[in-house]
C-alpha cells in the first residue's frame, strides 16, 4: 500500500467508539508489555483526550478507517502530537511517516517545537527517533521527545 493512499477527515463526537477500537488495536500490545492495558483504562484515557476539533481520521480512499492523528497547541510555540495511531494492518506501510511529515511541516511553518510521548518498549520509540525526534526525558512508562525543525536530521 502506498503511503499517499489515505485521506484526512474531521472527527465528530459520535466517532468516539470507532476511534477507541482503533486505539485499542494499535496500542494494546504495547500497553500489555508495560502492564497498563485494561479496556476501562483505554476508554478513560481516550475520553480524557478526546478533542474532535484537533483530531483527524486517516481513511483509505474507499472510506476504511485506518487510524487517527491529534495535534494540540500546547502553549506559545509548541505543538503536541497527542495521538498518531494506525491499525496494525496499516503499520509499516509508510502512512505513519507521511502523516508525521505533514505534522512536522505544520510545526515548521508555525515555528513550533513538536512534542510527543511514547510508551517505553514500544516500536513508536524507534519511529520517532528515525524521524528526527530527540529524547528529552522519561518517567514511569513514558518516554518524552521533541522535534525542532532547525535541529532535526531528516
Amino acid at each position: 500500500m502506498s503511503a499517499s493512499v489515505f485521506v484526512l477527515h474531521p472527527v465528530a463526537e459520535d466517532d468516539f467508539e470507532p476511534m477507541l477500537a482503533l486505539r485499542t488495536a494499535a496500542m494494546r500490545e504495547s500497553l500489555e508489555r508495560v502492564g497498563r492495558y485494561t479496556p476501562e483504562r483505554s476508554r478513560e484515557r481516550l475520553r480524557a483526550a478526546f478533542t474532535p476539533e484537533h483530531m483527524q481520521h486517516l481513511a483509505s480512499p474507499g472510506g476504511q478507517r485506518m487510524g487517527f492523528v491529534t495535534v494540540l497547541p500546547e502553549g506559545a510555540g509548541t505543538l503536541r502530537l497527542q495521538h498518531l495511531y494506525l491499525h496494525p494492518d496499516w503499520q509499516g506501510s509508510g502512512i505513519g511517516a507521511a502523516v508525521l511529515a505533514s505534522v512536522q511541516d505544520r510545526a515548521r511553518r508555525e515555528g513550533a517545537v513538536l512534542r510527543v510521548t511514547a510508551l517505553k518498549h514500544s516500536n513508536a520509540n524507534r519511529f520517532y527517533l528515525r524521524h528526527g525526534f530527540v529524547q528529552t526525558g522519561d518517567e514511569d512508562v513514558d518516554v518524552h521527545y521533541e522535534w525542532r525543525a532547525g535541529e532535526a536530521v531528516e
